[in-house]
């Protein structure tokens, strides 16, 4: 893990805070520091956010990727043993230790330091923390824990470089992407991410059977399991955190997706069926999998179990080969488990919305319960260019029902490759997603932003406003479309309701009003039967009474 090779890249150099707010860190136990996005209200009060940006938010940061980051972990890593040969979180879970990165991620969900051990030790939960990477600041996927939410990245044969990508990584994980999942399939493609996993500070997980077909020149015949080892292997080596696994994509399940609309969707997993099917044989990953478990625990690779026959259209959603793979990842699930390695359980795809929460249930009952990280799913196929909504549709429903991480999905999906505005949208799309499940199961502080950007829009605080939003900067530049000007920003209307019609102004007249006169009673007012009230009319006085409803 030595300096980047400045010679192959040209630095990419991000600077300066998101507008509104600053880099802060708050201090645990045993010198554990969290770092959060502090916003300084306009009213004297502060209010922390979730922070994943590392270090491309810090006031003062000027940021050379050639050097690549702090190695935040790199002395707990050093200070621990594996537990007969295991060195995973979920090893030490089970053993009763605390980690460090459990007393961080604690701090940070604001939950007690035990729901973490015990939610990571039923496996429930999972750290994506290799030891290779210690430039990583730990996180947790779990149903108990903030809902998470994955940004794909990565070049293809068509287009990129390895600049683009790092660009994309820095400002996914600026906008709040929790994961980085690096699937790039074109030239350079351990050069791109050596230099995404020393400059990210979230987990970075791959699809090694991608790198692993490069190898044998694009031919799915020519992959063997050795070859796949070494792929998986390398990258191990350098960081990688979770890795997509396609390992429940077995030779008899292929026959059943001949009569889906959309056939297999999932390039890992039409990869290993073309195996599969050229040498009527059985996946190597599934006849190798316990060898894979031994390599993974080795360094705390997380497995992330590939939905390889997932459904690409509404019409096979919950269909037999889906439902089928899915009993055989929970299968792996139990067996990982017993060798002390994470797992989690990739999800759908395309279901509607009436089929979603029976995804949910059944991958829960198959697989003990082990995180269930989903992409969207889509909830209808006929909107190309907007199924990141779509999509956060669906994610919203399977999230609050119990996924714990949710797979964004670009404007670009099913279209092209997406840069970094793509990007963006899909991160703040499927942040909202999350969120609205956070509240939906009661997430413990999850309201709390809401309350405060609520409190802001009726005080007509503009500047808390924007700075609270999950987009400060297009939040900012729609209000200032219309009323640029400074003064507008104290202003107590926008430019839809105008001064006159804004229900929150005449909201604060009623109470003002009602103060003025010493009427006492909300409910009296709203009807306009309250006897002082009918005299201060009678008078000549202007009272605004709102209509039920309104």
């Amino acid at each position: 893990m030595t300096a980047l090779d400045d010679r192959t890249v040209t630095p990419t150099v991000t600077t300066g805070p998101i507008q509104g707010s600053r880099k802060v860190y708050v201090d645990g136990p045993d010198g554990i520091r969290v770092p959060v996005r502090r916003v300084d209200l306009t009213n004297g009060e502060h209010f922390d956010l979730y922070d994943t940006s590392g270090p491309y938010t810090d006031d003062t940061a000027t940021v050379d990727v050639r050097a690549g980051l702090p190695k935040l972990r790199q002395a707990w890593i050093d200070a621990r043993e594996p537990i007969d040969g295991a060195a995973t979180q979920l090893a030490w879970a089970k053993a009763g230790i605390v980690t460090p990165e459990m007393r961080f991620i604690a701090l940070r969900e604001g939950v007690d330091t035990e729901l973490v051990r015990d939610e990571v030790a039923r496996g429930r939960a999972v750290i994506p923390s290799n030891r290779r990477h210690p430039e990583s600041e730990p996180m947790i996927i779990g149903k108990k824990f903030l809902v998470k939410i994955n940004a794909n990245i990565g070049n293809s044969a068509v287009t990129s470089s390895i600049e683009e990508e790092v660009e994309k990584m820095v400002w996914a994980t600026r906008w709040g992407a929790d994961n980085v999942m690096d699937l790039s399939t074109g030239k350079n493609i351990h050069e791109t991410r050596e230099w995404i996993l020393r400059n990210s500070p979230v987990p970075i997980g791959t699809v090694p059977i991608y790198q692993a077909l490069e190898k044998v020149k694009g031919d799915p015949a020519k992959l063997s399991w050795e070859v796949y080892r070494d792929t998986v292997i390398e990258q191990c080596e350098q960081g990688v955190d979770y890795m997509t696994v396609h390992a429940g994509v077995l030779l008899r399940y292929v026959p059943l997706t001949a009569k889906r609309v959309t056939g297999i969707v999932s390039r890992g997993g039409s990869i290993m069926a073309a195996w599969c099917l050229a040498h009527h044989r059985e996946s190597f990953l599934y006849t190798n999998f316990e060898e894979l478990c031994e390599i993974l625990r080795t360094y705390d690779v997380t497995f992330s179990l590939g939905d390889g026959l997932r459904p690409g259209s509404i019409a096979d959603a919950n269909d037999e080969p889906q439902l089928a793979e899915l009993r055989t990842l929970g299968e792996l699930t139990h067996l990982a488990r017993s060798r002390d390695v994470q797992v989690m359980i990739e999800g759908p795809g395309h279901v509607p919305m009436h089929k979603i929460a029976e995804n949910v249930r059944l991958e829960e009952e198959w697989c003990g319960e082990a995180p269930f990280y989903t992409l969207g799913p889509l909830a209808t196929d006929i909107a190309p260019a907007y199924d990141h909504i779509t999509s956060a549709i669906g994610a919203s429903i399977i999230a609050q029902h119990g996924t714990a991480m949710l797979c964004y999905v670009t404007p670009k999906e099913h279209l092209g490759l997406p840069n970094r505005d793509d990007v963006k949208t899909g991160v703040i799309t499927y942040k909202i997603a999350a969120h609205s499940a956070d509240l939906a199961k009661e997430h413990p502080h999850a309201q709390s932003r809401d309350d405060a950007l609520s409190q802001a829009r009726f005080e007509f605080r503009w500047e808390d406003q924007f700075n609270l939003s999950l987009d400060p900067d297009t939040a900012r530049s729609f209000h200032d479309e219309t009323l640029p000007a400074e003064p507008a920003k104290t202003a107590h209307f926008c430019s839809m309701c105008g001064p006159k019609f804004c229900s929150m102004k005449i909201t604060q007249d009623v109470r003002e009003y009602a103060e003025k006169h010493g009427l006492t009673s909300v409910e009296a007012i709203e009807a306009g039967m309250d006897e002082k009230a009918h005299e201060f009319v009678e008078q000549g006085e202007r009272i605004y009474l709102p209509i039920a409803g309104d």
